[in-house]
């Protein structure tokens, strides 16, 4: 964060596409993408924070429109990556590939598209994979994915995976070119009671090959700080990126925590509950506790941040202005 630190990675990148524009012409835009890709870990080894922003594909021509201006509010905070996540059982996925493009286009940022195992054979993941790679997607989000709807336990379809270190696997062995990130739970995985075993599945997933671990939102530092104690303690070396969502409501994020298991501090939920037909002032708590999370997850030497936007970007910019994200961060 001072002047003297070396050239960060995307200016190193920068210089070497130049040259193999030269050189290469039309062939450059895909060594490019292998560049880039290769060192998504190294990335975030750096002494830059990072910053990355979390989308889900709209399902109207409307709502992609009301996206797209939210994404030029949300650039202007200079974000190293944009991921776009789909629909239960991949319904959405060819929606996602069409947001992860257009962000690239419009902006030229580097992309990242989530994939699961729901619904999907190993030969239709890497039809999907083939079509990410043909978009010049950059990285790809692995992760097992939920149950269908109505089901409480995930059953993989003939032909298909049961587990996220399956699919991690598979994109390194078949697909290098793409940057790997994979979910990670301070609070434990739903489906999973024992912390011990949770994190034993997630070192997995890193020593098959992911790059970098996204944590799932949470709202008590504390829960993240004793899961990185323990995850390092296991000898997982993956940059560690704290998932952070701005609550704007209280029935809203209660509904997002029942979701995912997120536990809402006893006060905070006070604070909401003291004013339960104000929503600007209901915003206004959400911020303010965003703000406090969030420096002291910087404090605390995370090497990113990946925020939650839910297509929106008045929260997250909210708490990037804050704390002075451009002028101190970037």
């Amino acid at each position: 964060m001072d002047g003297t630190r070396e050239p960060d990675v995307n200016s190193k990148h920068l210089m070497t596409v130049q040259v193999l524009q030269v050189t290469l012409g039309s062939r450059a835009p895909l060594i490019c993408r292998i560049i880039g890709t290769m060192s998504l870990s190294s990335h975030y080894n750096s002494e830059k924070i990072r910053l990355s922003f979390e989308l889900f594909p709209p399902r109207t021509a409307a709502g992609f429109e009301s996206l797209r201006q939210h994404v030029v509010q949300l650039v202007r905070y200079e974000p190293d990556v944009i991921t776009c996540t789909y629909g239960a059982g991949g319904s959405t996925r060819d929606t996602t590939l069409d947001v992860v493009d257009a962000v690239k286009r419009d902006h030229g940022l580097p992309v990242a598209s989530h994939l699961t195992c729901v619904g999907a054979t190993v030969d239709e993941l890497r039809q999907t994979l083939d079509r990410a790679a043909a978009r010049n997607v950059d990285h790809i989000v692995a992760l097992r994915g939920d149950p269908p709807r109505g089901e409480s336990e995930f059953r993989p379809v003939p032909g298909g995976l049961s587990f996220a270190n399956e699919l991690v696997a598979l994109i390194r062995s078949e697909y290098p070119q793409f940057g790997i990130a994979v979910g990670g739970y301070p609070e434990v995985h739903q489906e999973q009671t024992d912390p011990q075993v949770d994190l034993k599945y997630l070192k997995q997933k890193v020593d098959a090959g992911a790059d970098i671990v996204i944590t799932q939102l949470f709202y008590s530092n504390e829960d993240f700080f004793d899961f990185r104690e323990r995850y390092e303690s296991v000898g997982i070396t993956a940059p560690l990126i704290p998932g952070i969502l701005p609550v704007i409501n209280l029935g809203q994020i209660r509904r997002i925590a029942s979701l995912c298991g997120a536990k809402l501090p006893a006060q905070f939920q006070s604070d909401l509950q003291r004013i339960p037909d104000d929503l600007e002032g209901q915003f206004q708590v959400g911020i303010e506790f965003a703000i406090r999370q969030t420096q002291e997850l910087i404090d605390g030497g995370v090497p990113g941040l990946h925020f939650y936007v839910l297509n929106k970007s008045r929260a997250a910019s909210a708490v990037l202005e804050a704390i002075n994200w451009t002028s101190e961060f970037r």
